[in-house]
């Protein structure tokens, strides 16, 4: 049994459902950037965004607590937070409350 508290997190953006509200860029802005579209996208730590469809980066250790929030408050649902072991979602649409 894996547990969200010390299992690696990742994350991803679904840009179809990206209202470009920007809740996740205020919450994470080490993960999160907007592009030119107006769109969130998530960016690795070398600070370059993962544009591919479903692109997922590790969620850095000191940031989980934002990023989780960041899945949550996202008026676009559009943020998923996943565990890197399994994949299920921990935050986000399909995460099971």
């Amino acid at each position: 049994m894996t547990d969200v508290a010390t299992d690696q997190l990742q994350v991803w953006v679904d840009q179809d459902l990206c209202t470009g509200d920007g809740l996740c860029v205020q919450y994470a802005p080490e993960v999160f950037e907007f592009d030119v579209d107006g769109l969130a996208y998530v960016k690795g730590p070398d600070g370059e965004l993962r544009q591919a469809a479903g692109a997922r980066v590790d969620v850095p250790e000191h940031l989980r607590l934002e990023v989780i929030d960041s899945a949550k408050e996202c008026p676009g649902e559009c943020i998923h937070v996943v565990r890197g072991s399994d994949g299920v979602e921990v935050a986000g649409p399909e995460a099971e409350d």
